[in-house]
């Protein structure tokens, strides 16, 4: 008998009982998930007897036991078994890995790795193992319950509305973690408004504070952040490739299209493996990142070990492509240890500007196959949305870094050297823009640079990364609009392309809404924070720069975060969640189509000016 015709036998037997054992596999998985997600959250969120900590550990372990269990049922059941392996190869990567873990474990009494590393001289490693091993499980739960769920596809969700849902749930998630004993170093827990600032400034990747992350949160609590900033992180692209192509929760075709205008990268953005790619990318970089910035450490900055080492450099690796700002350092970047290493800033500062400039940006620059092409091909050139997205945002970058250093040179930047000068100036004009690290006090800032600064938050990243503002597409649009009315040419045309009318009316819709929403969240905070307001120290200009840092999802502060009240920190934390989500609800909302366009009103002419 040959494997083939044994493989047919067993696909014969089992066919009948496929959807009962499906069903009852859902079932197990589903009640196994919620326990385990309680026993997560009490097993890292409260301080345990051993008792406790050995009956948890049980339970996490049975878990996983039950977790491949599950994996091998899939793959008996799975009519095509190796394809089954290579669809599945991170996931079964992962149970080998939990096997071997529980063999070394039964046998040894220690986990495997673990003993690796610490035969080549590495210790104090295994909480963030374990960390990550549960960080995974934690996903494995999420894609059994939401995404293999069959009480989604009952639901015809908007694709806005999936958008601003599942930012409202992870910040709301994240704020009750955050809340937990062993999140913090202080006695008892932190309270909801300021967790929820804090999960939501994480989650909208936008890296304002209300409390010192370095020495207020524990390891757990600041690993929490960490990822609340990655879900958070996850751009638009990899939500918009994941909506598009998940039929279960009622994506139709139109939201497909509203979703490729908005990123100019529909070729690309068809893929059905776009969201594994956008992924793989980001934890390439990252990785990246993380080497580079952990051979830039000086001997300054007193690391307890070498696990501590790792993670500030994981930490502020993931802070930095994502945009977020977030920093594990009291006083951020501009701490003593750190404010004048000049190789880290602009390790930082490159990672940023990668990060800002979206995912697919970066495949269509840098992926081999692309290169590849363009070399055997010299008339292929970068997309169109590439060309927007490097051009204006290398333009933004050179402009920022002159103007600060010209106007900073006598100021804040006096006793540096002037090579210094250029990396502080040149961090500046790349963080400004989207990330929000610091490596100078803005209160001591003239008020031209900040000027500057506001402008360079106010237009943001490029469409498509995790960077907030307006996006250089607009402003690119908008700029290429203005250009063609002075000259009076009735095409507007960029890189020898014409922008149809559709385009443009979008990026003055955006623009329209971000100054209104500014300008509304000003008023605001002037009605609320009247001490603020009449404080010499900080004055009107301090309240103005908070909402246009939060509503571009920056960061930057001029102090004033901690001293909000509590209608300031509810008015800021809305304004995050707005300029995170408000993009493209906008480009959804101008997606959807009229129930008929086949007529037309008379012209109606009006002076302009």
């Amino acid at each position: 008998m040959t494997l083939q015709s044994f493989r047919e036998k067993v696909n014969l037997a089992i066919y009948d009982s496929k959807e009962k054992v499906d069903w009852i596999r859902k079932a197990v998985i589903l009640f196994v998930s919620i326990v385990s997600i309680i026993t997560l959250a009490i097993y890292y969120g409260y301080p345990q007897t051993p008792e406790t900590k050995k009956l948890l550990i049980n339970i996490i372990q049975a878990g996983f036991l039950v977790y491949v269990i599950n994996y091998f049922i899939q793959f008996i059941y799975d009519f095509e078994p190796l394809n089954f392996i290579k669809r599945t190869w991170f996931e079964a990567l992962i149970m080998g890995l939990l096997i071997a873990e529980g063999i070394s474990h039964s046998l040894t009494g220690n986990l495997l790795l673990i003993s690796l590393f610490e035969r080549i001289g590495v210790v104090n490693i295994s909480g963030y193992y374990a960390l990550f091993v549960q960080f995974y499980f934690l996903l494995v739960i999420l894609t059994e319950v939401v995404v293999r769920s069959n009480v989604l596809p009952k639901f015809q969700l908007d694709p806005s509305a999936v958008f601003i849902f599942t930012f409202i749930f992870i910040s709301l998630l994240g704020a009750v973690l955050l809340m937990m004993p062993e999140m913090t170093t202080m006695h008892g827990s932190m309270n909801f408004l300021d967790a929820l600032f804090t999960s939501t400034s994480a989650t909208c990747v936008t890296g304002l504070i209300v409390v010192d992350t370095a020495t207020f949160f524990t390891a757990k609590g600041q690993f929490v952040i960490m990822m609340l900033i990655v879900v958070g992180g996850i751009n638009i692209i990899s939500f918009g490739s994941f909506i598009a192509l998940a039929s279960k929760v009622g994506v139709t075709l139109k939201h497909h299209s509203v979703v490729e205008n908005f990123v100019n990268k529909s070729s690309m953005f068809s893929s059905k493996s776009m969201l594994g790619r956008v992924l793989l990318w980001v934890f390439t970089i990252e990785l990246m990142a993380t080497v580079l910035i952990y051979f830039s450490w000086s001997d300054a900055v007193p690391f307890k070990n070498f696990g501590d080492k790792v993670f500030y450099s994981v930490f502020h690796a993931v802070s930095a492509f994502n945009n977020a700002g977030f920093s594990i350092f009291t006083d951020g970047l501009y701490n003593t240890t750190v404010r004048d290493n000049s190789a880290l800033q602009i390790i930082i500062a490159l990672v940023i500007f990668f990060g800002s400039l979206g995912i697919l940006t970066l495949i269509d620059l840098f992926s081999f196959r692309n290169i590849l092409d363009r070399i055997r091909n010299p008339w292929k050139q970068w997309q169109f949305g590439t060309k927007i997205a490097f051009y204006f945002s290398v333009a933004l970058v050179i402009a920022g870094t002159v103007l600060f250093y010209l106007l900073e040179a006598n100021n804040t930047l006096y006793d540096k050297t002037f090579f210094q000068s250029l990396v502080h100036s040149f961090f500046q004009s790349v963080t400004t823009r989207t990330a929000g690290f610091n490596t100078i006090d803005l209160v001591y800032v003239s008020t031209p640079a900040l000027f500057i600064m506001v402008f360079l938050m106010f237009i943001g990243a490029s469409s498509g990364s995790t960077g907030g503002g307006i996006k250089t597409s607009t402003f690119a649009l908008i700029f290429a609009a203005v250009i063609s009315s002075i000259r009076d040419d009735k095409n507007v045309s960029l890189f020898k392309r014409t922008i149809s009318n559709e385009l443009i009316l979008r990026a003055f819709a955006v623009l329209l809404f971000f100054i209104s929403g500014i300008l509304v969240s000003t008023l605001l905070l002037c009605i609320s924070e009247t001490n603020i307001l009449l404080n010499p120290r900080y004055g009107f200009f301090a309240l103005f720069f908070e909402v246009v840092s939060s509503y571009s999802t920056v960061g930057l502060s001029m102090g004033i975060t901690s001293e909000l009240s509590v209608v300031g920190k509810i008015i800021i934390t809305l304004s995050m969640f707005v300029g995170r989500v408000g993009a493209l609800t906008i480009a959804f909302a101008v997606g959807k189509r009229v129930i008929s366009n086949k007529y037309k009103y008379p012209q109606g002419y009006t002076m302009v000016g």
